[in-house]
């Protein structure tokens, strides 16, 4: 069905209709309930605060289990974030956050994964990318500037990459 098709067919509806269609649809389909959620009550800070709890929580286990360090946590909560609307200086600090968090973990741990490195290099570019798009880099320049510095203290094997890309931004 298009987009023209379910405006007229939503157009053609009696509003009981469309208010028992709606109240469905929040019934039955999670991504529903939780827009409408956030909708309605839109705590941002309450969002953000859960979400830094799971990220952490991939590289900190509160429980006595091993580190899984997945970005995909970071991600998903990231286009969530995104599909309600949440404020973009609260994403922005999420990114950060992810990488920040990320960073305090490597500076305890060796880490051998390659593929760490390379995933929180694009974890990186995707935030300065974002920051740019939205216009709010100046406002979070100091701490993606202080996550460069620490990846190049703790030597990461990508270093220069994240000088790469905080150099283009002097220009």
């Amino acid at each position: 069905m298009s987009k023209r098709d379910l405006k007229k067919y939503v157009t053609e509806l009696t509003k009981p209709q469309l208010e028992e269609q709606i109240i469905a649809l929040y019934d039955k389909f999670v991504d529903v309930k939780v827009y409408y959620n956030f909708v309605f009550q839109p705590n941002e800070i309450k969002l953000a605060q859960e979400a830094k709890i799971k990220i952490s929580n991939e590289y900190f286990p509160v429980k006595g289990k091993k580190p899984k360090m997945r970005r995909s946590v970071a991600q998903k909560a990231i286009k969530h974030f995104n599909s309600l609307g949440v404020d973009e200086f609260v994403i922005a600090d999420l990114m950060l956050y992810t990488l920040e968090i990320a960073l305090a973990f490597s500076s305890e741990k060796i880490i051998k994964q390659e593929l760490f490195f390379k995933s929180m290099l694009n974890s990186y570019q995707q935030a300065v990318s974002f920051m740019i798009e939205k216009g709010i880099l100046p406002e979070f320049q100091s701490r993606v500037e202080a996550i460069h510095h620490k990846v190049v203290d703790q030597k990461w094997i990508n270093q220069y990459e994240f000088t790469t890309i905080l150099e283009r931004l002097s220009y």
